[in-house]
């Protein structure tokens, strides 16, 4: 009977550390929170809870329905179903589809640099579920999500992978298993910013590959690619190529957000 006590107390015991250690750590959460209130992402005003101040909020362009089935572009009206815009029937993609969450504007921008460049990893949790939203047709059939991979030389000085900060994210709402190195970029690249169509479609050509012992893992599944941005499309199309020469099913793609010349009209 004696021997059984202790344990009991024992357990008794850490039972009290761990509901004082968690009592402890809400209190200092919540003097933080009074002392330091929530600031929007994008200007870095107070705002009540997480996420993007009501000026901010109004001036991103989230893309709704009417829009390509294909590429996701937005129509100035609904067609009807399955039909395509100009550039999905003029240049179809290697990828099956292509969603954003955003247009890329000033404010899309604003979150894109700062998650990119400054640091801001702060920001993946909101604009991944954006994403999440947004491309909830292509998660439900997807086996996996693939970030677009950056090279090790890039990874190095930047010390992290934005397109893997949202992919996470993304796997967290959506349940999708997240596969960050099923592909690789095998050669440094340039920036593409600045560059035509034609010399993003070059800069990135033979720069992915599966990896041998990642073939299995590919093979015959559906894979959504994630990154933060479309533009032109050559990363993404580049990357489906090398996922579809290891014999995946299908892929398609999600991106934070996509440029979108003007309104568009379906033919």
């Amino acid at each position: 009977m004696d021997g059984m006590i202790a344990p009991i107390g024992a357990a008794r015991i850490r039972a009290a550390l761990g509901a004082l250690r968690g009592g402890l750590a809400h209190a200092a959460k919540l003097a933080l929170d009074i002392a330091l209130p929530t600031l929007c992402i994008s200007c870095r005003e107070p705002v009540d809870g997480e996420g993007v101040c009501a000026a901010c909020w109004g001036k991103l362009s989230f893309i709704e329905r009417p829009y390509c089935p294909k590429l996701g572009i937005p129509f100035v009206y609904d067609p009807g179903p399955e039909l395509l815009s100009m550039e999905a029937i003029a240049a179809p993609p290697a990828y099956a589809r292509a969603r954003a969450a955003v247009r890329y504007d000033d404010a899309a921008r604003t979150l894109v640099h700062a998650l990119k460049y400054q640091d801001r990893t702060d920001l993946a949790p909101i604009m991944g579920r954006w994403m999440a939203r947004a491309g909830r047709e292509l998660l439900d059939g997807a086996d996996m999500l693939v970030p677009v991979p950056l090279h090790w030389q890039r990874g190095f000085s930047r010390r992290y992978n934005q397109s893997g900060a949202l992919a996470r994210v993304i796997a967290r709402h959506s349940g999708t298993r997240l596969h960050g190195s099923a592909l690789r970029r095998v050669r440094a690249t340039e920036q593409q910013v600045g560059l035509s169509r034609a010399q993003r479609a070059s800069n990135v050509q033979g720069a992915f590959q599966v990896s041998a012992d990642r073939l299995q893992d590919v093979q015959g599944r559906c894979i959504v690619l994630v990154d933060d941005v479309l533009t032109t499309g050559a990363t993404v199309d580049a990357c489906a190529r090398a996922l579809l020469r290891a014999k995946a099913a299908e892929v398609s793609v999600l991106v934070f957000a996509r440029v979108v010349d003007a309104p568009r009209a379906p033919i």
